[in-house]
């Protein structure tokens, strides 16, 4: 009997280390579909530091506050990704003197450099926005060193015109970004979905009786 039983469970466990393998691979392949999905419609926006003291920190968010009060209105029209990507470099000179301007106006002599970059991002949130880690292209600046934390927001769809104090953004901002994702895109930045859960849970309910039979053997 305990023969039988190890041979069965040997065999339950081989099977169930295939079925978890292609399940893990299954599950990443189509998490790195949604990301690619998400970022081939948005347009992140980071104002990185020049260091993590308090004052460079307060620059960074006075040169953060000017440079969006500047983009809003020439991306208010904005109806595609592609579309505010060629806004912002078509004014990324005069993005750079806001910036330098700012610098200028709290007696600080950093330079400034503004360009757009495609790179890996970890997992961040704005607000209760969470984008995961991936490539993603943003619109940056950097301060000085840049070696400071950053601030960060998106571009398009235009979130970063919203205020995100109660760690909330707007039904209408969610709205813009529905519409340029898809539904389970969508359900990924917001958190919507409990769909792997779920199936996490009816796996191992299945397991659990493949191993109960197996014992009454």
């Amino acid at each position: 009997m305990k023969k039988r039983f190890a041979k069965i469970l040997f065999w339950l466990v081989a099977i169930t280390s295939v079925v978890i393998s292609g399940f893990v691979i299954a599950q990443c392949n189509r998490e790195a579909k949604l990301q690619a999905g998400i970022a081939d419609e948005i347009i992140r926006f980071h104002v990185r530091a020049n260091s993590d003291s308090d004052e460079d920190q307060k620059i960074k968010m006075e040169v953060k506050k000017n440079v969006v009060d500047y983009i809003c209105p020439i991306l208010s029209n904005s109806n595609s990704v592609e579309e505010s990507k060629n806004i912002l470099l078509n004014h990324q000179d005069d993005i750079k003197e806001v910036a330098l301007n700012t610098l200028k106006s709290m007696n600080c002599d950093y330079d400034v450099s503004v360009y757009m970059e495609k790179s890996y991002f970890p997992m961040k949130s704005y607000g209760d926005i969470m984008l995961p880690p991936g490539d993603y292209e943003a619109f940056r600046i950097d301060i000085g060193e840049a070696s400071g934390k950053n601030w960060w927001c998106v571009l398009f769809p235009p979130l970063c015109f919203v205020d995100v104090t109660y760690g909330v953004v707007p039904e209408d901002s969610k709205a813009q970004l529905k519409q340029v994702l898809t539904e389970d895109e969508y359900n990924v930045v917001t958190g919507s979905s409990n769909e792997n859960i779920t199936y996490k849970f009816k796996y191992f309910t299945f397991l659990n009786k493949l191993i109960e039979k197996s014992g009454k053997g």
